[in-house]
């Protein structure tokens, strides 16, 4: 235990830090294409969080543009959206400069992308074994999105027809937005 503790601590986590985290927060990523890490707690804890994995070379891909508006819209609201390439669909660049270049230069997008990584079956990272747990569901195809309370719940799990601009979706944020 002492060693696990020391490690965390190394991570940039606070035994206290641990304890008020939200269990979906408790991770450190890296940025897309970078070397720097980000402690999900320390940067999201008490935000309304849209988490999606993402794809260069699905037909949902043009959803980054939805998703960087609904960014822009609500993020001086408590809110973020946190992106994470995956491969389990096999329709992801395995060079992670490309993906980067394609969410910004074709894209615009501004919202944090992090590191590609399994989403779904044993492979799964295990930030997304705690959202399939807590939604009921894991990610089906790529764009699968999951709205996470600033109480680090899961509240709704959206498939990847859903759109960042659908009415329906949009109302779940809203409220929540709300709540928090």
């Amino acid at each position: 235990m002492k060693k696990l503790v020391t490690l965390l601590a190394v991570l940039g986590f606070s035994s206290a830090t641990l304890a008020e985290c939200p269990d979906v927060l408790k991770f450190v990523k890296r940025k897309l294409n970078s070397q720097e890490t980000v402690n999900l707690c320390d940067a999201y804890a008490g935000k309304t969080l849209l988490i999606v994995n993402t794809a260069s070379y699905c037909g949902f891909t043009p959803q980054f543009k939805g998703l960087e508006a609904l960014y822009a819209k609500y993020k001086d609201q408590g809110f973020s959206i946190l992106g994470f390439p995956s491969h389990d669909f096999n329709q992801e660049d395995d060079d992670e400069g490309k993906t980067a270049e394609l969410c910004k230069l074709t894209y615009g997008v501004k919202f944090p992308m992090f590191e590609p990584m399994s989403v779904k079956g044993e492979d799964a990272d295990p930030m997304y074994r705690i959202l399939a747990k807590q939604a009921g569901s894991e990610p089906s195809w790529n764009f699968y999105k999951y709205l996470v309370g600033a109480d680090g719940k899961v509240i709704q799990a959206f498939g990847s027809r859903t759109k960042p601009q659908d009415e329906d979706f949009i109302s779940v944020l809203e409220a929540n937005l709300k709540k928090s």
